[in-house]
C-alpha cells in the first residue's frame, strides 16, 4: 500500500510540473471587442432655398371617387372599396342646420335642454315662486309629456339623469322616447297638507314622474310596473339612480303619496341626499 500511494504522489507532481512548464497562451483569454461596422450617419440639413413656398397637397382618392361616381347609385356605402365615400354637402349643412336649430331653442347652457325662459314666476303665497324660471320641453333627446316649469338646477339634474341612467336602463326595451309627468311646478304645500311647509313644487326645484314611454308606444307605469320583473328592475334602478343628481328621491316605498311616482327635488340636506 505505501509503493502505491508512492507512485501516485510521484504521478501528482509530474503533471504538476508539466502544467507550470507549459507555455503561456499566445493571445489572451479576455474576447477582444467586435469593431464597429455600422456606417456613421451624419445629418446635414439642406440650405433653405431662396424662394420656399409649400405645394397644393393633392386631390384624395375620395373627392375623386365622388365626383366619377353615378348620381343614381344610392350613397350608403362603397360598391366594393372599404374607404366610405364623403359626406354629401346636403347632409351636412342640414346637420348644422338642425344643430343651429337645438342651439336657438336650448337653455340653462346646454343643447341638450330644451324649452324657452320664461323669467321670474310669482307665487300666490310669499315662500313660493321661481326666479329665472324655465319650461323644459325635453331632455337629452327624450320629451316631457307637458312642457314643465322649473329653475335651471332642476333642469339640468334632470338632464343628467336622464342621460346617465333612464337611457341605458331602457336601452334594450326602448328606447325611451317620453317622460310622463305627473306634476311640476305648483304653489302649495307638502302633499297638499293643510298648515304643511311649503313643497319644493312651489320653488321651481321638483318634478314628479309617473311612468316612461318607449319609443314602440309601450308605458312602463311606476303605479304597475313597480311589483312586477322586469319593470320592477328597471324602475328600482332609475330610482337609485336618481339619487345623487337630485337630494330627494322619493317612491312607492315611501309613503302612500308617492305610490304611483318618482317625486325628485333638488332640495340639499346636511347629510346628503335624502333617497327613500
Amino acid at each position: 500500500m505505501k509503493r502505491g500511494w508512492r507512485y501516485l504522489a510521484i504521478g501528482c507532481v509530474v503533471v504538476s510540473a508539466t502544467l507550470s512548464n507549459a507555455a503561456p497562451p499566445e493571445q489572451s483569454l479576455v474576447p477582444v471587442a467586435r469593431p464597429s461596422t455600422a456606417p456613421v450617419l451624419a445629418f446635414v440639413s439642406p440650405l433653405p432655398s431662396a424662394k420656399t413656398r409649400p405645394t397644393l397637397r393633392p386631390i384624395s382618392p375620395q373627392v375623386l371617387a365622388v365626383a366619377a361616381r353615378p348620381s343614381d347609385l344610392p350613397l350608403l356605402g362603397p360598391d366594393s372599396s372599404l374607404m366610405p365615400y364623403l359626406r354629401p354637402k346636403a347632409l351636412e349643412q342640414e346637420a348644422l342646420f338642425k344643430k343651429r336649430k337645438l342651439r336657438k331653442t336650448s337653455v340653462c347652457g346646454d343643447i341638450a335642454i330644451q324649452g324657452k325662459p320664461v323669467g321670474n314666476v310669482p307665487g300666490r303665497i310669499k315662500a313660493c315662486g321661481i326666479q329665472d324660471a324655465v319650461q323644459i320641453t325635453s331632455v337629452s333627446g327624450v320629451a316631457l309629456s307637458r312642457p314643465s316649469t322649473m329653475d335651471c338646477g332642476t333642469a339640468i339634474a334632470l338632464n343628467k339623469w336622464v342621460d346617465k341612467t333612464v337611457k341605458p336602463t331602457f336601452k334594450r326595451r326602448g328606447p325611451v322616447a317620453e317622460l310622463q309627468i305627473a306634476a311640476h311646478y305648483a304653489c302649495r304645500t307638502r302633499n297638499n297638507q293643510k298648515g304643511a311647509r311649503i313643497s319644493e313644487h312651489g320653488k321651481g326645484r321638483a318634478i314628479d314622474i309617473s311612468g316612461f314611454k318607449m319609443a314602440d308606444g309601450e308605458v312602463v307605469t311606476v303605479l304597475s310596473g313597480w311589483r312586477k320583473n322586469p319593470s320592477k328592475r328597471q324602475l328600482t334602478k332609475v330610482w337609485r339612480g336618481a339619487c345623487g343628481p337630485f337630494g330627494t328621491v322619493l317612491g312607492p316605498n315611501a309613503d302612500r303619496y308617492h305610490r304611483d311616482h318618482f317625486h325628485l327635488d333638488t332640495a340639499r340636506h346636511r347629510r346628503g341626499p335624502y333617497c327613500r
